[in-house]
């Protein structure tokens, strides 16, 4: 059996599965923090008179620290020891989380906020690195499918949430509700996670001056999107930063090369990407991560601007999708290994006629019926979306050396990151600028949302769209390398 499928250390199953869970709570509450922060801008601009950037920056802030931390602690996961670093992560999230509930001004709050996201990027990579080495064969399936339901309810029940935490004690409980959770984890960690790595002998290898390129390549591409509210107010020359993100972006593959050409070990190896599986999976991912945020975000706004229901209630239309990607992601995660590509591509398909079922819902129900007609349309596009998540993981790992799996899982979760933040930028600018242009058209408040809500559920529906064709090149280029019974490239 190859590196790429064999756990490093022996434990019973009820001993990998506790800590499976363990690991896990640590994923879910590290993306509720992406999204739940979402209901309580406004009450956090009343009652610390934020600015509308200066709350931007609150959202945008965590996303940003975590993507720069993700690739450097994955590596150094991969090198020492995930346990220590999940502790570490989880005691910073604790202060961090402890110090947002407790920010007396808007700038405590971000400051707390940026190292929040470092904490979120220090302990992710050590939940997907362990629980490749913890599980293999159709073992690994039934994790990662687990793994993708308890995501797929954190990232849709994020808003209902948070909506709930601020109508119950105001935004600081946001926060506050971390503090006790992540001690209990905290706990976990300590007492039910293996040591599934051991120091490695010799010096440490962590390629100052690639982190130093990544940060750079990383922030030139990210600053842009993060600032982008598609109000006429946005600075149009943050977009110069793009030609700095191609040039960090050759220097840093320049260096990398030279690096590993030189007998060590560079923060990305680049030669995980000639492994198609690796390759084509991060892409579906990442074109996904593009798409999905930003359909959850609009179709809010859309319910709480357009139709005008509560933030909490509109939330809760997302539910029907968590329940639903839930059990189809631990099927999914059963099933993977025997349809393997196919069952993703699949969920696509799903997941992409629901966006434009969304779309004909909001322009063609009633305002009073339409979120009960987008509820049923996400629980359907749940269904195909939980398909994707798992499957698509499992896939993607599979050839990845498991002393490899903290930094291919990071990479992964850098691409998520990314895409979020460019989907969500393109998806807000087009919704705004619609509203903008449209404003003084004569056509009625409602009819500007549905336009508005239309324009930017066809950037969604492309990403998607996007998506579904490198799944379906991926299974034809797979069939053809089967059939002529041509080997994949190894790392």
């Amino acid at each position: 059996m190859t590196d790429a499928t064999t756990a490093s250390i022996p434990l019973s199953s009820s001993h990998r599965w506790r800590a499976f869970w363990v690991c896990v709570s640590v994923a879910a509450f590290t993306i509720l923090d992406l999204s739940k922060i979402n209901v309580g801008l406004p009450a956090i601009e009343e009652s610390l008179g934020a600015s509308s950037t200066q709350l931007q920056l609150v959202v945008s802030g965590y996303i940003l620290t975590f993507g720069l931390a993700l690739v450097p602690f994955g590596r150094l996961g991969d090198q020492r020891s995930r346990k220590v670093l999940f502790i570490l992560g989880l005691s910073l999230f604790t202060i961090a989380s402890a110090l947002c509930a407790l920010a007396p001004t808007v700038e405590m709050l971000l400051a707390a906020r940026l190292l929040q996201g470092i904490a979120a990027g220090i302990q992710m990579p050590q939940v997907m690195g362990t629980i490749q080495q913890l599980f293999v064969g159709k073992e690994r399936g039934r994790a990662f499918g687990l793994f993708g339901a308890t995501i797929g309810i954190a990232t849709a029940f994020g808003p209902t949430l948070g909506g709930l935490m601020v109508a119950a004690g105001g935004w600081r409980w946001i926060f506050w509700f971390n503090v006790p959770l992540c001690l209990v984890v905290l706990a976990g960690v300590i007492w039910l996670l293996p040591q599934t790595r051991r120091a490695t002998p010799g010096k440490l290898q962590l390629d100052p001056v690639g982190i130093v390129l990544f940060a750079l390549t990383i922030l030139a591409l990210m600053w842009p999107f993060l600032f982008t509210t598609g109000s006429p107010e946005d600075d149009p020359n943050r977009w110069w930063l793009l030609s700095a993100f191609a040039v960090f972006a050759a220097l840093f593959f320049w260096w990398e090369r030279r690096y590993a050409a030189s007998g060590k070990q560079p923060l990305i190896p680049f030669a995980m990407f000639r492994i198609p599986s690796f390759r084509n999976g991060t892409l579906v991912i990442i074109a996904y991560f593009t798409a999905i945020p930003p359909m959850f975000l609009l179709t809010t706004l859309f319910l709480q601007t357009g139709v005008g229901i509560s933030p909490v209630f509109a939330g809760m239309v997302s539910i029907g999708f968590a329940v639903a990607s839930a059990a189809t992601s631990y099927y999914g995660g059963l099933l993977v290994t025997r349809f393997g590509r196919p069952l993703v591509t699949a969920g696509l398909g799903v997941v992409l006629v629901s966006v434009v079922a969304l779309a004909v819902v909001a322009y063609t129900l009633p305002p009073e019926v339409v979120p009960y007609g987008m509820a049923a349309v996400l629980l359907v596009a749940g269904a195909g979306g939980g398909l994707v998540i798992a499957p698509n993981q499992t896939i993607t790992l599979s050839e990845i050396p498991v002393r490899e799996g903290g930094l291919a899982g990071s990479v992964g979760q850098l691409g998520q990151r990314v895409g979020t933040s460019v989907g969500t930028a393109i998806g807000l600018s087009l919704f705004y600028a619609t509203i903008f242009q449209e404003s003084d058209s004569g056509l009625s408040s409602l009819a500007v949302y549905h336009d508005a809500y239309a324009y930017g559920m066809a950037a969604v529906g492309a990403f998607l769209a996007l998506a579904f064709l490198i799944s379906v090149i991926d299974l034809v280029s797979t069939r053809r390398r089967r059939a002529g019974d041509v080997p994949q490239a190894a790392s």
